[in-house]
């Protein structure tokens, strides 16, 4: 970064730090002893489609990798969701799988394809709440839907879940980056 990006206000992006999702179990612990949120095993991984034998094979061996039970899915804006399941309790093998699909879509050039990663959490009172990872900013946020359908937010408990949570994840400060992920596999 040079002397005229500071003068303008830009800064240098941040580079996404995929061991960052190594937290979550720890916060999967942290969420369900305050709150009540115990992991659903469910999780997955969004990313635009791309086009060609070379993506559909990099797909491929992303689905390979993962140990609980691949499947993907596009939703209605276009985005190719890879979902994986694994026993509730196994947290860290979900995150394992996370991890290997975006290592793997990174490593074979399509980084700037993904765009973030989700595990699924739920309460006694059916509430869903999910821990979404943003690729492009090395952050987590919460994303919690109203129950009932609809596109409405319960934005109490995901100001909730951010204190629970500011020192277990790196959790995204700008608020507007707070991406809501309708329908999202794993929510």
């Amino acid at each position: 970064m040079g002397l005229l990006d500071a003068l303008l206000g830009r800064s240098k992006p941040v580079r996404p730090d995929l061991d960052r999702l190594f937290a979550l179990p720890a916060a999967a612990v942290t969420l369900e002893a305050a709150a009540g949120f115990r992991p659903t095993g469910y999780g997955s991984v969004c990313f635009a489609g791309g086009e060609g034998a070379g993506f559909a094979r990099m797909e491929e061996e992303a689905g390979a990798l993962l140990t609980g039970s691949p499947e993907f899915r596009r939703d209605d804006y276009g985005y190719t969701w890879l979902l994986t399941r694994h026993d509730s309790e196994d947290v860290a093998g979900l995150v394992n799988d996370l991890h290997a699909a975006n290592v793997t879509l990174q490593d074979g050039g399509f980084a700037p394809q993904l765009l973030c990663s989700l595990v699924g959490f739920r309460d006694a009172h059916s509430r869903s709440l999910a821990m979404v990872y943003l690729y492009k900013r090395g952050t987590f946020y919460p994303f919690a839907p109203q129950p009932g359908g609809g596109e409405r937010r319960d934005n109490g408990l995901e100001l909730q879940a951010r204190a629970l949570l500011a020192d277990d994840l790196r959790i995204e400060e700008d608020l507007s980056r707070w991406f809501p992920v309708w329908g999202a596999p794993g929510l």
